[in-house]
């Protein structure tokens, strides 16, 4: 017979972490099989999402919202434009970050210079799309242009410029921003890898002819690289989701709609749809997952 003691040891794990798994369950689980669920069917989340299909036209029957979510020029555009945020602002930001992590921890003013970098973190997105409106606005008619970018360039004798409403470079702009609110977040855990650098082997390299340059990518980078891949795959997470921004800015519009901006305009007109979308965030963020799942469980065991 099991002693009391040792039933009591094995038990006691898993009521702690019961409260864990209920709240899993009720806010994660639950909501995610929910919305697959609703994702098969039609605008009303009765019918199944087949009852949908226009006679003549392409139909996958039950996946018919997924047909929308792949096929739909609206949607080509806002997985275009999930793919220019991943492909040019994420890199933006940690290549500005670990910028200005090195800067940093060369100044004297180290804690201030990394308050006033990493303050727009703290500012919510849409509080940084409101401030950032105001950047770029832009008055038409002739009238004196009170945005700070424009107001500069045509005291300068140029011409004001649309930066949100001209699609050639609105996206840019957008992402503009993201790298002011994102670069301080990566900037902060890129320096605490290079801190975690040994000195004593930054200062052998140099003593041995090093340059700056070298001592970098030869000795500081590498060391460093499992810090840039965790911050690169969390900020591609948050980028994947980039919602806030573009709602506040411009709306989807001036061809810079992304995905969970598709998703929430289709919320209340169509149900089916909306979930599909979500579904589909979810399958893209699963393979970062992994790779990040696998990347930490080899770290573990080198150890």
């Amino acid at each position: 017979m099991v002693p009391k003691i040792m039933r009591q040891g094995k038990l006691a794990p898993w009521l702690y972490l019961l409260p864990a798994f209920l709240m899993m369950a009720v806010f994660i689980i639950y909501p995610t099989i929910a919305t697959i669920r609703l994702s098969f069917l039609d605008n009303t989340g009765t019918n199944s999402a087949a009852t949908t299909c226009a006679a003549g036209q392409p139909c996958w029957g039950v996946f018919e919202n997924y047909r929308y979510a792949l096929t739909n020029p609206d949607m080509l555009i806002a997985l275009r434009n999930n793919a220019l945020w991943l492909l040019l602002m994420v890199p933006a930001t940690v290549a500005g970050g670990l910028f200005f992590a090195i800067l940093a921890d060369r100044v004297p003013y180290e804690k201030l210079a990394k308050s006033i970098i990493f303050m727009p973190v703290a500012i919510s997105f849409i509080g940084a799309g409101i401030i950032w409106r105001f950047v770029y606005d832009f008055q038409s008619g002739g009238g004196a242009q009170i945005g700070i970018l424009n107001g500069i360039i045509t005291g300068l004798g140029g011409s004001a410029v649309t930066w949100l409403s001209n699609p050639a470079i609105s996206n840019f702009s957008l992402m503009i921003v993201g790298v002011w609110l994102w670069a301080g977040f990566c900037m902060t855990m890129l320096s605490a890898a290079i801190k975690n650098v040994p000195s004593e082997i930054l200062e052998a390299a140099r003593v041995d002819g090093a340059n700056e340059w070298q001592v970098f990518w030869q000795i500081m980078f590498p060391t460093i690289l499992p810090s840039v891949i965790v911050v690169t795959t969390t900020l591609s997470i948050i980028i994947l989701k980039i919602f806030d921004v573009v709602y506040v800015m411009t709306g989807g519009n001036y061809g810079t709609e992304v995905i969970a901006n598709r998703m929430f305009n289709l919320i209340v007109t169509n149900t089916g749809r909306s979930t599909a979308l979500a579904v589909l965030l979810i399958v893209l963020t699963i393979p970062i997952m992994i790779f990040n799942i696998k990347r930490f469980r080899k770290e573990e065991a080198s150890r």
